[in-house]
């Protein structure tokens, strides 16, 4: 048996003899992923078949990873006429694996990669509550859940990697896809980033019935200047190490097998060609020792920014750092760039080297196919949806509530009014697959089951469309909330593509002329946080009925509502909540449910604030002749349906060495009459230090269920991790000096206490 072949032998001296054995076409065939993966088979009458591109692309050993087999949406074309449902998944994956495997003079299998930011992007597919929404949750266990049930139905499909965003950090949420972020904290985002390695790829490493994580994007894409996808981050070293690094390093920390590249350009270099980012930073100072993918045609996208050529961009790329290439014509060229001397065969067998060694990793040598059956016992069973049922009831924010929570047993005649009220896809979010009817409960429909318990009568009006400017719609839906004793208004966005929408090389959509109600999503950017189309004329016109008015927020980025917080009488923000999330907002405005999440992102007063995020420096933040600087909302802002009382703060020790650790307790007692679960903040302030600090930082969590009257301690430790700072030579320490600590629900109402570093 060959070294490589042995499952016995160390994974270091398999990869070494299988580099040894490969041309360098070959080698360089194991770093692309060019070939979209729903260009590799046809359906037919009979089953499926492979293309003739995919099979000349595996002959010419072009081939090493392939993207989106299974994803279906409007960019991919694949809908449940043409695509791959879930019980012809593993067929499908096998029959394209045989071919590769019995192609490869060695018999190396592909490796599969699957977009899965809320769920995985297939037919039949469980998709859960966008991750803003599901960071607000303030549950990382939960989200790991759903990471895990997310996990098991790619390795049932045939898929081996998952491509899950993480990283990235909402400072602007004009930019579009502030939906697919963890919010705007680096703390608690690093908590769901190791959550989402964790439930991908298991607890203990990459275990056997798991998918390797591609965390993305590295780094600091969040940043773009004026809220643009893909435009330049105009920050320092400092700003990029304190707020963009941190979910980058506790994914690493969790073992993420890859990481992919950002659009972002910092201080005039793209991080594709980035060597200090990808290669200095990421594995000689922080130890990462997994692969690196690019984005989708970032490696192309040199050619542009430097004016070379096809060789040189792959060249160039290559040597900064970057293993894998994401749909791009460059790296076809990279043996080329090899043999013109533009980029060295030390560099490509580096990179060669991971990426096999993922694949040894992830067991494809031993155990390349997948049982056939496995797909319709895992994907979308009863065990995932109730996990997405919690994750959509706690990802739910109550912002208002002036005593009409939860509704009253005597409501006999619901309004249920707004363009979200009853639009599947629009609870969805971007990177969304079709979906089959009755597989989304809208909010309409979880209302109306319930109002049905309670003998209550639903009149449903749509009012208006999300960006539309047509009212023939208003007259109607003001008619029906001027007869009601309720009107529950559905408004916000929707990032919902369609097949109308016109797509840029990466499948992003493309704003213009064309009939789509998207305001939110990869490539939908926006320079106005107002509600748009008629939607704040349809709350005016309900409100001035005189009918009590609750207002859920259907979004993938906050939206500045001041008229609406002021005239309201509740506000439930729901985000895009999934395929559950009608279930779990009615259970809200009904009281079977309690609201618990807490916002993880600012909400602004208008665009004119930004940014508005509550970790800012001292130096900064005056008021305006014309408006606060203050957030409508704050971050870690939440109401529920009862209330809690922290007390008896104390640390133990209260002075402790630079490298020590000290506890911090607190009580916390559910002092009101209905049960409900509190999320316990614990943030530091640095009084004494060399550089300017900001003027509080998130540096504990913890969520805890309680009964009326029932208390309990949450406890908390501080170490240096969560003390230190980068000084002034960019080296992580810790500095003598005194430390103020706040605890309770929100950074804004807190108890306080000292802690002295000496």
């Amino acid at each position: 048996m060959d070294l490589y072949l042995n499952p016995q032998a160390p994974v270091a001296d398999r990869v070494r003899d299988l580099l040894s054995r490969l041309t360098l076409t070959e080698k360089a065939g194991q770093l692309n992923s060019f070939l979209l993966g729903w260009r590799c088979y046809r359906k037919t009458a009979s089953g499926f078949e492979l293309t003739e591109e995919f099979c000349d692309a595996v002959r010419g050993g072009r081939h090493g990873v392939l993207y989106g087999l299974f994803r279906a949406d409007p960019w991919s074309g694949a809908t449940f006429g043409t695509g791959i449902r879930a019980t012809e998944s593993a067929r499908v994956a096998n029959m394209v694996q045989r071919f590769a495997i019995e192609t490869s003079r060695f018999g190396i299998p592909l490796m599969l990669s699957e977009e899965c930011p809320h769920g995985h992007m297939a037919l039949d597919g469980t998709l859960f509550p966008i991750n803003i929404g599901a960071v607000c949750s303030w549950n990382p266990d939960l989200y790991r859940k759903a990471m895990d049930c997310t996990a098991s139905e790619l390795r049932a499909r045939g898929a081996h990697l998952g491509l899950v965003s993480v990283l990235d950090i909402a400072q602007d949420p004009r930019w579009g896809r502030c939906e697919e972020t963890q919010g705007e904290d680096p703390y608690l985002a690093s908590r769901f980033a190791e959550a989402a390695v964790h439930g991908l790829q298991g607890e203990h490493g990459l275990e056997p019935d798991r998918v390797g994580a591609n965390v993305k994007h590295f780094l600091a894409q969040g940043a773009g200047l004026g809220g643009h996808n893909g435009g330049s981050a105009v920050i320092g070293e400092r700003e990029l190490r304190e707020i963009h690094l941190p979910p980058f390093q506790a994914a690493s920390a969790a073992g993420a097998l890859s990481l992919m590249s950002a659009y972002t350009e910092i201080d005039g270099i793209p991080c594709t060609a980035n060597r200090k980012l990808l290669t200095d930073l990421i594995r000689r100072e922080l130890g990462f020792d997994g692969f690196v993918m690019s984005d989708g045609g970032s490696v192309d996208q040199l050619t542009q920014h430097f004016g070379v050529s096809l060789p040189k961009a792959a060249a160039m790329a290559l040597e900064a750092g970057m293993d894998v290439s994401l749909w791009n014509h460059a790296f076809l060229k990279l043996d080329e760039a090899v043999e013109q001397g533009l980029a060295s065969i030390e560099a490509l067998d580096a990179a060669v080297a991971r990426v096999l060694e993922a694949k040894f990793r992830l067991g494809l040598f031993e155990n390349p196919y997948t049982r056939e059956e496995a797909a319709a016992e895992i994907v979308g069973c009863a065990a995932h949806r109730e996990t997405n049922l919690q994750l959509a009831r706690e990802s739910l924010v109550l912002l208002k509530n002036q005593g009409i929570l939860p509704l009253p047993a005597t409501t006999r005649r619901i309004a249920v009014l707004g363009p979200n009220a009853d639009h599947a896809y629009n609870q969805l979010g971007d990177y969304t697959s079709p979906q089959r009817d009755g597989q989304v409960i809208t909010i309409l429909q979880g209302i109306q089951t319930l109002a049905q318990q309670e003998q209550a009568e639903v009149i449903y009006r749509r009012g208006c469309g999300v960006t539309s400017r047509d009212d023939s719609e208003l007259a109607e839906a003001i008619q029906a909330a001027s007869e009601a004793d309720v009107a529950i208004l559905c408004l916000g966005g929707a990032s919902t593509r369609d097949f109308g929408v016109k797509f840029d090389f990466n499948g992003a959509a493309i704003p213009g002329p064309i009939a789509t109600e998207m305001d939110c999503g990869e490539g939908v950017d926006a320079s106005n946080l107002s509600l748009p189309g008629r939607q704040q004329e349809l709350f005016d016109a309900v409100v001035s009925t005189g009918v009590p008015t609750i207002v859920v927020l259907v979004q993938g980025r906050p939206y500045a509502i001041p008229e609406i917080a002021e005239r309201a009488s509740a506000i439930l923000a729901a985000w895009y909540p999934g395929q559950e999330g009608g279930t779990a907002v009615a259970e809200a405005l009904f009281g079977r449910v309690n609201p618990s999440g807490k916002l993880c992102i600012s909400m602004p007063r208008s665009e004119g604030q930004l940014p508005v995020y509550y970790n800012h420096k001292p130096l900064a933040r005056s008021n305006y002749y014309d408006q606060s600087a203050t957030p409508l909302y704050p971050f870690g802002y939440g109401l529920s349906y009862t209330q809690f009382q922290h007390s008896n703060l104390r640390i133990e020790p209260a002075q402790i060495p630079v490298d020590g650790r000290c506890k911090v307790t607190v009580t916390v007692e559910n002092t009101g009459t209905v049960a409900g679960a509190e999320v316990t903040q614990l943030y530091v302030r640095d009084k004494v230090a060399s550089i300017v600090r900001r003027i509080r930082e998130l540096k504990g969590l913890r969520k805890t269920f309680l009964q009326p009257g029932e208390k309990t301690d949450v406890v908390f430790e501080l170490s240096p991790a969560e003390l230190g700072l980068w000084n002034s030579e960019m080296r992580w320490v810790v500095e003598p000096g005194a430390f103020t600590l706040t605890i309770g629900h929100d950074p804004e109402t807190a108890l306080t206490a000292e802690l002295t570093v000496s």
